[in-house]
């Protein structure tokens, strides 16, 4: 269960290999890639407000056909699901984040997921209810992003993730790092790296519980409205 609730809460990324050519003015984000995989905590990111989204480039506009593949679980079938992203009031590019978590969800958890709610007073909290009356409340309070060039987006983000249960609710934080570049007039490939901390005051250390390096590809299916 833990990797579909990662999942429902990520963004789509790619990273870079070997030694970048701008890694002595490497912005925060590409410095952060670097670390990967020693990361002793979560990112020292940006809190956004409740009207502050993910900003995404022109090119990601429409609905895509994701390919989501897990490199450290190889033997694991490929997970397909949609993506979409849409101009918001004021013309910039967001993703359609009920859509796109319902999508992925349904993917991984089938008839379990049941429904999946955006909170109309934040862009940044979202709550997905489960069959056994479980709920799963996902906040975002870390945030940063980069275009280092024009066909390469980064993003990081840091959820909170509350898994409401019969009982104390269960708590991690959730870090992806994300890259994406257009490698096609109709396709964007991305890689991402994502780790799972303890909550907050529940451990002393701040060493990743578990770690996932996924890889995808985005294929157009229909352009922007």
């Amino acid at each position: 269960m833990g990797r579909a609730f990662l999942a429902i809460c990520i963004s789509l990324t790619i990273l870079l290999s070997g030694s970048p050519c701008w890694a002595k003015d490497a912005s925060p984000l590409q410095q952060r890639l670097e670390q990967w995989p020693d990361w002793s905590g979560p990112a020292a990111l940006t809190r956004p407000g409740n009207r502050d989204d993910l900003i995404y480039p022109r090119w990601f506009e429409g609905l895509w056909s994701v390919a989501n593949d897990d490199l450290d679980a190889p033997e694991e079938d490929t997970i397909r699901h949609q993506a979409r992203f849409q101009p918001d009031q004021r013309g910039r590019i967001v993703g359609d984040r009920a859509f796109n978590a319902r999508s992925i969800g349904d993917a991984v958890l089938g008839e379990q997921l049941l429904r999946v709610e955006d909170d109309p007073s934040s862009a940044n909290r979202q709550m997905a209810q489960l069959k056994g009356d479980l709920r799963l409340e996902t906040s975002v309070t870390g945030r940063g992003q980069a275009t280092p060039a024009d066909d390469t987006f980064l993003a990081d983000e840091i959820v909170l993730q509350i898994l409401h249960v019969p009982g104390p609710p269960r708590l991690s934080r959730i870090e992806t790092l994300s890259r994406y570049q257009r490698c096609g007039d109709q396709q964007i490939c991305g890689e991402q790296w994502q780790a799972r901390y303890p909550a907050p005051g529940q451990a002393m250390a701040n060493t990743p519980l578990s770690q996932h390096h996924f890889q995808l590809t985005m294929t157009k299916v229909e352009p922007g409205a």
